[in-house]
């Protein structure tokens, strides 16, 4: 069956209230919301994002933001801005996806040049409580997100069974490979325990039309830029190819999201001399305090680094370069997980690989979130209270997000 791309009409193709494809900007306006308010980190972030498009928009179901997110977890890249520009890519074709990337990216890149620049970050007791407050909302939302998920991706003894299995091994297993050997694993799995009737639902409700041509194109660029600026390394000296570079490696060889680069930009970087140490820590810990995507960490280096270009084109070239290879494999992958997915083999393997994905969610809630966020009573409190808004009272999650670091403000005001 030929693949159509994403760019072409389709009478069964995503589309508005009017019938007509939906636009770019309503993509990039919806994730640009995303880009300033998504504080948390990447798990924090799909939370967001199924409580968008999963239970508020209706963009797609539980089974197919599962049968999504699986794929984003299993490839290599920031998993979560896969995941959106994904969403975008089904919502509006091409433009749709980078729509959705701008948007998300966008704000969080801006903040971290400027503290690159000397804005620096909120200090004080009370800004501390503020951003503690938002760690909080990052834990009510993951919770809130395991909850729903488990109920529609983790039914039956067989998927609750790998959904167990798959949080054991991320939580015992301190590796950057232990996601992806829970996913393996997953699907593995899946093809053994899950019959028809448990994988049926999986990715019931979205597609998204990429060429087989535009799959071939991408996966040979991202294997060419992967070897490419080495290869000229060896005969042309030149600080922009190496920056590029180092940039590009480490998104393209990264597993297990934003937190999982931060060694290998560390080698990348402070290693060869171009970013001390402190100044790397200090916007690591900049960029973790801020909402969007962890990766605009790129933004930050770039700007400072020691070596040319730097400042604003730096800032761009490292934001582009870092994410560039998660949009390039998961364009290639998509036409042929398109395909695949029809079949009943791998229908049962990606329902083992999206059970297991609530199983690395679950484990992600209690470390890093729980462990992290939640250090006694008043914490716990402000948590169960939030997550009770959220599923009991069926409260809009931004009242939530502004009441909970509100409290925790309050709270510090009156100690």
């Amino acid at each position: 069956m030929n693949e159509i791309p994403a760019s072409e009409t389709r009478s069964d193709s995503p589309s508005g209230p009017s019938g007509h494809p939906y636009p770019a900007a309503g993509v990039f306006w919806t994730f640009l919301r995303f880009g300033v308010s998504c504080f948390g980190g990447p798990i924090a972030h799909i939370g967001y994002f199924r409580n968008e498009f999963v239970t508020r928009r209706k963009w797609l179901d539980e089974a197919a933001f599962g049968d999504l997110l699986a794929l984003c977890q299993f490839l290599p890249g920031p998993a979560s801005s896969q995941l959106g520009f994904s969403i975008g890519l089904a919502r509006a074709g091409y433009r749709g996806g980078l729509a959705a990337w701008l948007g998300f990216t966008l704000p969080s890149a801006v903040l971290m040049v400027l503290f690159a620049y000397g804005a620096g970050a909120a200090t004080g007791p009370y800004a501390q409580a503020l951003l503690h407050g938002l760690k909080l909302v990052a834990v009510v939302i993951v919770a809130q997100a395991v909850w729903g998920m488990a109920g529609t991706l983790s039914r039956g003894w067989a998927r609750a069974s790998i959904t167990l299995g798959s949080a054991l091994i991320a939580l015992l297993i301190h590796s950057t490979w232990a996601q992806l050997a829970a996913i393996t694993s997953g699907a593995a799995a899946g093809w053994l325990v899950c019959g028809p009737t448990e994988s049926a639902d999986i990715g019931s409700s979205v597609r998204i039309y990429v060429s087989r041509h535009v799959a071939a194109g991408a996966l040979a660029t991202f294997l060419g830029l992967l070897s490419l600026p080495a290869l000229l390394g060896q005969f042309v000296s030149s600080p922009g190819v190496e920056l590029f570079n180092a940039f590009y490696r480490s998104g393209a060889l990264v597993f297990g999201g934003g937190h999982v680069v931060l060694p290998l930009l560390q080698q990348a970087f402070v290693t060869p001399g171009w970013v001390t140490n402190d100044a790397f820590l200090s916007g690591y810990g900049a960029a973790q305090a801020l909402p969007g995507p962890l990766f605009t960490f790129a933004a930050y280096l770039g700007a400072i680094a020691h070596t040319t270009p730097r400042g604003i084109a730096g800032a761009a070239l490292g934001v582009v370069s870092i994410f560039l290879p998660g949009v390039l494999i998961l364009l290639a992958a998509i036409p042929y997980w398109q395909s695949l997915r029809r079949e009943p083999l791998t229908r049962a393997m990606m329902s083992g690989a999206s059970a297991a994905v609530v199983g690395l969610l679950a484990a992600a809630l209690y470390r890093p979130l729980w462990v992290t966020s939640v250090t006694g009573a008043t914490d716990l409190g402000l948590v169960v209270g939030g997550f009770a808004l959220l599923v009991g009272w069926r409260t809009p999650p931004l009242v939530v997000v502004a009441a909970i670091p509100a409290a925790a403000l309050g709270l510090k005001m009156l100690a």
